[in-house]
C-alpha cells in the first residue's frame, strides 16, 4: 500500500519536488518496495488537488532518476536499485511474492520455502 502523499501549500518547494522527494524518501526507508504500484498521475491530482501536469512532471523526473519505473498501461512501479545482483534479486523477490499471493500463501509460508531454498533451517 503506497503511503499518503502531503502537499504543503505554504513551503517554497514545489509541489513537484515535494511529490518526487516523498517518493525518493518512501524507498530509502522501506515504505515502499520494489514493484510498488504508485496511484495514476490523473488519481494522484485530484486526489491532491494539483494539476495532471505538476504529478506527472515529478514521474517523470523519477523515471529519470530510475526511482520508477512505467509499464505502460500498467501504471508506475518503484524500481528496483542497487547493482545489477540486487537489482536481479529484487525482481525475483517482487514476482516470487506476487505468485505466492495468487496462490493463496501466508507470509510464513512463502517465508519458510525461501529459507528451505537457501539451505537456512527454522528455529
Amino acid at each position: 500500500m503506497t503511503p499518503q502523499f502531503v502537499i504543503d501549500s505554504t513551503s517554497s518547494t514545489p509541489p513537484f519536488e515535494q511529490l518526487r522527494l516523498q517518493v525518493i524518501d518512501w524507498a530509502r526507508t522501506g515504505q515502499l518496495v520494489p514493484g510498488d504500484k504508485l496511484p495514476t498521475v490523473r488519481a494522484l491530482a485530484e486526489e491532491l488537488g494539483l494539476a495532471a501536469n505538476t504529478v506527472a512532471r515529478a514521474y517523470r523526473e523519477l523515471e529519470h532518476d530510475e526511482v520508477i519505473e512505467t509499464r505502460g498501461r500498467k501504471g508506475s512501479f518503484l524500481a528496483a536499485s542497487g547493482d545489477v545482483g540486487q537489482q536481479q534479486a529484487q525482481l525475483a523477490a517482487v514476482a516470487y511474492a506476487d505468485r505466492v499471493k495468487a496462490l493463496g500463501l501466508d507470509a510464513d509460508e512463502a517465508l519458510s520455502i525461501v529459507a528451505a531454498a537457501l539451505g537456512i533451517r527454522s528455529s
